[in-house]
Formats: C-alpha cells, sequence, structure tokens
C-alpha cells in the first residue's frame, strides 16, 4: 500500500528539522567543496528560489573568514522570458561587464561554487540555438574565467540545492511541498551530508577513489571497450600519459577541493581521434533546461558521424555542432551501479546527479590534469597529445545494469574492467 500524502504542515515541519542539516551541508560545501581560504573571495552563483540556502552559505563563508563573497543570482523564469524576447544574435556574444566580472574575479584568485537548482523543463520549447550560442560564448570570451577552473588556478565546486519546480519533476506523485522536503532528504543522503560530520564523512569517502585509480593507472591501457544489450558497442582510444583522476582536486598551488558534491566518478580524457562504433544513452540528458532521451551517437575516427534521438534531437545537434571540437569526446567516466545515487532509483533530471548513477561520456573539452605535465602545456600541445579543445563540455550517461566495459593493452590484450554495470572486483 502507498504511503499516506504528508500535509503541507507537516512538510513545513519536515524541512524546519532539517535545519542544523542543511547548515552543516552548508559548511561542507564552503570548508571541503571549494576550500575556501582566510582572506578569498567566494563567488556564490544561486537560483533565487534558493536565496535561504545561499545566505546560509554567505553566513558560513563569513565565518570561515572570507574576505568577500559575491553573489551571482539566476532566474529560470527570466531567462526564459530573454530567450524567447531576445533575437538570436543577442546571444552570440556575452556582454562586456559579465566578461569583465567573470575574469577579473577568476584573475584575483577566487574560489566559485554553483548551486545547481533549476527546473528540467524551464526552456521546453525554447529555441535551443539560443542557450547553446550563449554557453559557447561566455565559455569562448570568459577565457580566465574558464582557464581558471580547467588549468587549475581556481577552486570550485557544483553543488545541487533543492527547489520546487525541480522537486515537482523528480517526484511528480505528490504535492510540491511533499516534492521539495523529499528532495532535500534525498540531496542531503547522497551527498553524504546527512550524518553528524559531513566533512569527515567526505574524507572518508575521498579515500576510496584511490585503489580504483591506482588500478587503472597502472594498467596504462590504450583503449576502453563498451558493450551493452541496448547496441552499445564502443571502443575509446586513450592517449599515452593519460592519468586517471576522481574524488578531490588540487590547485597548482596545492589547494585540495571537490569540483562536484556528491561525486561517485573516476574519470580520464580519452584521445580525441580514437573513438569508433556506437553508444546508445542510458539516461536523460538534461542541457539548458530541455531534455534529450533515448538518444546515440556514431563515432568514427573520434568524431560523430550520425546521431539520433526521440525527443531533443535539435537540442542534441546544437550540442555537436558548437565548435569544431564538439563532436568529439573530452572525458570517459566509470561509476558503478552500487552507489547512494543509483541505489535511490531516482531519475534527478540534472546531470551533477545521474552522472554519478551511471558511467558516462562527455562531448567537449578534456581536462589537462588527465595527462602527465597537461596544466602546464598550452592548448595546442594538449590537442597534439590527444586532449580534445572545446568551448563546451557536455556529459552524457551510458551505464547500464549490463553495462561490460574492458580495458585494452597495446598488444590488443583485454582485461574486465567493468562486469554488468559494476567494477569487475565488486
Amino acid at each position: 500500500m502507498a504511503p499516506l500524502p504528508m500535509t503541507d504542515e507537516e512538510c513545513r515541519l519536515g524541512i524546519e528539522a532539517l535545519s542544523d542539516q542543511i547548515d552543516l551541508y552548508a559548511s561542507l560545501l564552503v570548508k571541503k567543496g571549494v576550500s575556501l581560504q582566510e582572506g578569498q573571495e567566494l563567488v556564490l552563483q544561486a537560483p533565487v528560489d534558493a536565496a535561504d540556502f545561499a545566505r546560509r552559505v554567505v553566513r558560513v563563508a563569513y565565518r570561515a573568514g572570507a574576505g568577500h563573497v559575491t553573489v551571482i543570482w539566476h532566474d529560470d523564469v527570466v531567462s526564459r522570458l530573454t530567450y524567447e524576447s531576445c533575437p538570436l544574435s543577442f546571444f552570440q556574444s556575452t556582454p562586456s561587464w559579465q566578461v569583465e566580472q567573470l575574469n577579473s574575479l577568476a584573475e584575483s584568485g577566487a574560489a566559485f561554487l554553483f548551486l545547481e537548482g533549476a527546473d528540467p523543463a524551464a526552456l521546453r520549447g525554447v529555441d535551443p540555438a539560443k542557450p547553446a550560442a550563449a554557453a559557447k560564448a561566455r565559455n569562448t570570451e570568459c577565457r580566465s574565467f574558464r582557464d581558471g577552473m580547467d588549468f587549475g588556478h581556481n577552486t570550485w565546486c557544483i553543488a545541487g540545492v533543492p527547489v520546487e519546480p525541480w522537486a515537482r519533476e523528480v517526484f511528480p506523485d505528490v504535492s510540491p511541498h511533499e516534492a521539495l522536503y523529499r528532495l532535500w532528504v534525498l540531496v542531503l543522503e547522497v551527498a553524504r551530508a546527512d550524518g553528524e560530520d559531513p566533512t569527515s564523512a567526505w574524507e572518508t569517502h575521498n579515500a576510496s577513489f584511490e585503489k580504483t585509480k591506482r588500478f587503472l593507472n597502472s594498467h596504462r591501457f590504450d583503449a576502453l571497450r563498451y558493450e551493452a544489450a541496448n547496441g552499445t558497442n564502443l571502443t575509446v582510444g586513450l592517449p599515452k600519459g593519460h592519468v586517471w583522476d576522481g574524488g578531490a582536486g588540487r590547485t597548482r598551488s596545492g589547494v585540495t577541493f571537490f569540483p562536484n558534491i556528491p561525486t561517485e566518478e573516476v574519470f580520464t580524457s580519452p584521445d580525441r581521434l580514437r573513438a569508433d562504433g556506437v553508444v546508445y544513452s542510458a539516461l536523460p540528458l538534461v542541457r539548458s533546461g530541455q531534455v534529450v532521451r533515448d538518444f546515440w551517437l556514431r563515432f568514427e575516427s573520434g568524431r560523430v558521424v550520425d546521431f539520433g534521438a526521440e525527443q531533443g534531437r535539435e537540442v542534441l545537434r546544437h550540442i555537436i555542432e558548437t565548435d569544431e571540437g564538439s563532436c568529439r569526446l573530452g572525458e570517459v567516466a566509470l561509476v558503478s551501479k552500487n552507489t547512494p545515487i543509483r541505489q535511490s532509483e531516482t531519475l534527478f533530471f540534472d546531470t551533477l546527479y545521474d552522472e554519478n548513477a551511471s558511467c558516462h561520456l562527455a562531448l567537449g573539452m578534456g581536462f589537462p590534469e588527465c595527462l602527465e605535465g597537461g596544466v602546464n602545456l598550452g592548448k595546442d600541445e594538449l590537442a597534439a597529445r590527444g586532449v580534445n579543445q572545446s568551448s563546451t563540455h557536455v556529459d552524457f550517461m551510458i551505464g547500464t545494469d549490463d553495462l561490460n566495459v574492458f580495458g585494452v593493452s597495446e598488444d590488443g590484450v583485454e582485461t574486465p574492467v567493468f562486469v554488468n554495470g559494476q567494477w569487475a572486483w565488486e
């Protein structure tokens, strides 16, 4: 029998009871997520619907010694109105004040905390060329901002914050108030922020990545081969000197931080010229408030040469055609099905969460830190050694319960890495 629905008052009291835990979550994001340093600027990007949580973060940041906190608000309703009202040409460049804002903050050594909380259907029906153009312009023109994160100059963290429109999408069969309460409970749980000491929990979690990274880095595979019953049959080459990463990141100055909370993946950058075969999606892709479902990509010599989707094909096309590198892979990531997010059996409609429930790939920019000495190389040098260059980076999930992944050595010997959606040793 289905549980009785919660009353609005029970939901209010439930979220009120979570208040102390939500404060611990805010502290986790500031102290472990971006590892805020004494006197450092914090840049907080947050949805207006989550103003209460944003204020908690600001409060924690100042108590932790922040020199200043800059808050940049985002509103789904205003964004939709802007996309509906302005011509495509407006989005093909970034306003100079925004370029100056982001670049100057990055150059000053700021830490960046991005709070994800959006309606997955916020831009349904909007011309996908507009958000695609806006993202490309921002990533191309805000170079100090992008390079600060890509090349280890700035700490940064992406984390989720529940808002009602998102909660309604995740839990459509309950009231909006109950959906929001249930999403808060789940977000705290999968972020390992539901206990007495989330900071210690993340130190333990980070240690769990080390065994997996040692295994993959010691084998120096030349390629990975993927196969699944849904038709996935893909081989992805790995560049010489590639490095598997996961868990905590580290800046050039040695500050440890967590780019994603939650995170369950180990990842590296593939050889941009070596991907051949076809891969099918396992979960929907949400991009700029638009959903792509049941899609596939066919690769030849690293490039997407054909694709299809039951829903959102135009959105997918704009991703692939963003620039010269957006049709090539910049990331391969391995995630066991035995993770808290996957075990929750919840589709979050948010890549931050769904990518940590499933093995995934990403079109676009590769990671300099995933190549030996890569953070000291220029973009042309990285490309020459196989690391893809692009103004975009879009993850998509491919990890089915029956996915098998084999590491392929240079002489063709295959070693099982994943068997039926989990690590071969699980």
